[in-house]
């Protein structure tokens, strides 16, 4: 039984019936979150409430790291495309996968050293078991991101300099958005699992 049969089955009891719709809204929250997102942002509604970019929206009004809305709107966006079932869960009966999951999910399809036999692995991993990303970090990071000494110092440094533009005063607000995103993007590229 669905949690949506399950809370239409205690009509009577309105407070079952809250707490069962809570925990089906909690466990799609992501997912509502991403599509919400990236509805306001194909619209360009923050332009109508005053924001000079969507990033400035998120960051501002949202308190979301750049980083942190692109991996929402991407992970979104790649089940939209080639999982959209998954999106249709309720979170309970039928789990959905974090969006750090499914953003390691993604990178892997989009990596070409990943061979079709470990990329199936991942891919039912994500989406049939809703495998958390530090399971699968650590089975397959070596073969989705694999790090050399030489990108884990950049890793740190780029760690480093993100927090110190974020912090910036005195620079123009678009400016370090667009810093922030590149350097969000070069975290991505070398396998930053930071963000949980």
């Amino acid at each position: 039984m669905t949690l949506e049969a399950r809370a239409n089955a205690h009509d009577d009891d309105p407070v079952r019936r809250a707490v069962l719709d809570e925990a089906r809204r909690f466990k799609a929250s992501w997912v509502d979150l991403a599509e919400v997102l990236a509805d306001v942002k194909a619209d360009g509604n923050w332009e109508r409430w005053g924001f000079p970019s969507f990033e400035d929206y998120a960051r501002r009004e949202l308190f979301l790291r750049p980083e942190t809305v692109d991996k929402l709107l991407g992970s979104f966006g790649f089940l939209r495309r080639t999982a959209p079932k998954v999106l249709d869960r309720d979170g309970i009966q039928d789990p959905i996968p974090s969006y750090q999951s499914v953003d390691f999910l993604k990178r892997a399809e989009e990596s070409e050293g990943v061979d079709d036999a470990t990329r199936e692995e991942i891919r039912r991993r994500v989406l049939d078991d809703a495998a958390p990303l530090p399971s699968l970090a650590k089975r397959f990071r070596d073969v989705v991101a694999p790090a050399s000494p030489r990108s884990n110092g950049v890793r740190g440094a780029a760690t480093r300099l993100r927090e110190l533009v974020a912090k910036a005063e005195g620079v123009e607000r678009a400016v370090v958005d667009e810093v922030l995103r590149a350097l969000s993007r070069l975290l991505e590229a070398l396998g930053d699992e930071a963000e949980k």
